[in-house]
């Protein structure tokens, strides 16, 4: 089941993300703060955290948009618990973001990923949902470690 994230999920979901291992640390204490500042705000922001339950958090998605565009958004996270990878859960909670998006008449979403070779399983992921290589920027993360965006249109005709 795909819901909306809620407050109580916080723990389930950093724990998520370190058991991943994609996530150092302190990526890990930013996400909480993320989290905890979302959940705390009063105003109503368009971002959006859906979480896949299957009797606890099994999996995240957070998508936002981009600033000073209009209809871009960007995934800046997709997670999925290891033991649980490699079932559907990553591509349905992907298409369920593509889906919500494409409802509200977005038109582009925007992934970004490492280059390092132990990300190829992440960039075939996002190729074989579709998702065209749009841009490296080299070694932006550190020394040979480029970033490489990719890019889905959404909706036939952006608004």
């Amino acid at each position: 089941m795909i819901r909306s994230t809620t407050p109580d999920d916080i723990p389930a979901l950093i724990a998520l993300a370190e058991a991943t291992g994609l996530f150092p640390s302190h990526e890990t204490e930013e996400l909480t703060q993320m989290l905890v500042e979302y959940f705390g705000s009063e105003t109503k922001s368009p971002d959006f955290w859906l979480t896949d339950d299957d009797d606890g958090p099994m999996g995240v998605a957070y998508v936002a948009p981009e600033r000073m565009t209009q209809g871009t958004w960007n995934l800046y996270l997709l997670a999925i618990r290891p033991d649980r990878q490699r079932q559907g859960r990553g591509a349905a909670l992907l298409a369920q973001v593509e889906q919500m998006l494409a409802e509200r008449g977005e038109r582009l979403l925007l992934v970004e990923t490492s280059g390092l070779e132990s990300f190829e399983y992440v960039r075939a992921f996002y190729r074989k949902s579709g998702y065209d290589e749009e841009a490296r920027i080299r070694e932006f993360y550190k020394a040979d470690d480029d970033k490489i965006i990719f890019r889905k249109t959404l909706t036939a005709q952006g608004k």
